[in-house]
């Protein structure tokens, strides 16, 4: 029956896959549904800790959106970019990577996009060089940010298994690892493709009058608009002080007892990180419409809903097929733990959310008696859905570079980013597998 229930996720997954978005969390609802009350297996336990920890940040975050810091961080982000044009394929990168992590959302990435294409196509560089590694970046900063969804699953799954893993532990490990394959990636990426004055194909297109109009749009320049600047440095300060405040308790709440007795630090994020919305939302007066109405918490709530379903539909296979798994598995496991990192990258190729990949992998990891710090050190491996190009920072970037040099191949899976993603990934999973093992 554990093939028939797997059929069933997978279809669930594939259909959520042609669907896009929420779906997945809705067919997830269905599949648990099926499981019940046709195959009779209990629902397994939805991932609550989860879900709060992501509506805390998601809130805080989309406060932040609604005064326009997310967007003053993006200004400067764009002075950083067109101050040093030659180091466009780096700092481009480089910057869609630090917003994921201070915002705890790739979906950040948007607004740089045409500035990193104007910059490069300006200097004269090949755009697809900083463009498919700024989306491959925005979604590698995932697990190297102390906000996001992943951290908040890794935490409350460690919890829920009696094991001690906080936030620093992680940090420690996915902050240096995803930066060496950042910039890995980033080095490979400076000799990608022929330079524009020499790709025959850019200068055949050229030839048409409206390509060549449509090369350079200098609104790039202004995309930001006005921005209220001391609503949006207010917001901005406030949050990255409520950033900082989370660490500082993550690190030295237990030692200086800065949290009651028996408060889990998953716990204390959640109402740190709506106090830090709260803070911001009274600091600044800011609507508590402009919230609700934000990118940040559209995209927040649908994540929640698919951690929802389709992590709920998992963990309830995962746990009534628990030891015919582990009986399975659990010979490789031990004698290779590092294996696994292939089993969540080939499940993230499908499933295209970390946090619910992070969500069905963990609790078989720690049920297998995988080692901590081997976890720990393969977090990075929790993302490929670079692996088909339609993500939606992928679609953007091929969309915004309108030389054509960051495509979709025509075989489909020669695309733009499959080589930076393989490269950057692969370097952070095995940089992390060795960093975690030496420090832990």
């Amino acid at each position: 029956m554990f093939y028939v229930h797997m059929l069933l996720l997978l279809a669930v997954i594939f259909i959520g896959i042609r669907h896009g978005g929420i779906a997945f969390g809705l067919l997830g609802g269905l599949g648990v549904s099926v499981l019940a009350f046709v195959f009779g297996v209990a629902p397994g336990s939805p991932p609550i800790s989860v879900m709060l920890i992501i509506l805390a940040v998601v809130a805080a975050s989309a406060t932040l959106e609604a005064t326009g810091g997310l967007k003053l961080l993006v200004k400067y982000a764009e002075t950083l970019l067109r101050k040093h044009p030659n180091k466009i394929v780096f700092l481009g990168p480089l910057s869609t990577y630090s917003l994921t992590v201070l915002v705890g959302t790739g979906h950040s990435v948007y607004p740089l996009l045409p500035v990193i294409y104007d910059v490069a196509y300006k200097k004269g560089i090949r755009p697809e060089r900083p463009m498919a590694m700024a989306s491959v970046a925005s979604q590698m900063g995932i697990t190297a940010s102390p906000i996001a969804a992943a951290a908040a699953v890794v935490m409350a799954t460690a919890v829920d298994n009696n094991l001690d893993i906080g936030l620093l532990d992680v940090l420690m490990v996915t902050i240096p690892a995803t930066l060496v394959g950042l910039l890995v990636a980033c080095t490979w990426s400076l000799k990608r493709g022929k330079d524009l004055d020499k790709d025959p194909e850019f200068k055949a297109r050229c030839q048409d009058d409206e390509f060549r109009k449509e090369l350079l749009d200098t609104s790039a320049e202004n995309q930001e608009g006005s921005i209220e600047d001391k609503k949006a440095k207010t917001g901005l300060t406030v949050f990255v002080l409520g950033i900082v405040s989370v660490i500082f308790v993550a690190m030295f709440g237990k030692d200086l007892g800065l949290l009651p007795d028996g408060v889990k630090m998953s716990v204390a994020i959640q109402f740190l990180m709506l106090s830090v919305g709260a803070i911001i939302l009274l600091a600044t007066k800011v609507q508590p419409k402009k919230i609700v109405n934000s990118n940040v918490f559209i995209a927040g709530m649908t994540a929640v809903v698919i951690i929802f379903g389709i992590a709920w539909m998992s963990d309830t296979i995962i746990s009534y097929h628990k030891p015919y798994l582990i009986g399975m598995v659990s010979d490789i496991v031990n004698v290779h733990p590092w294996t696994f990192a292939i089993a969540m990258f080939v499940v993230s190729v499908f499933l295209k959310s970390q946090a619910a990949v992070l969500t069905i992998m963990l609790p078989l990891g720690f049920s297998l008696g995988i080692p901590s710090e081997v976890i720990i050190g393969v977090l990075p491996a929790c993302y490929a859905y670079f692996f088909f190009p339609f993500y939606p920072s992928d679609l953007a970037a091929i969309t915004f570079d309108r030389s054509g040099t960051t495509r979709i191949g025509k075989y489909v899976l020669n695309h733009s980013f499959i080589i930076p993603g393989f490269i950057g990934v692969t370097t952070a999973t095995v940089v992390g597998y060795f960093l975690s093992m030496a420090i832990n």
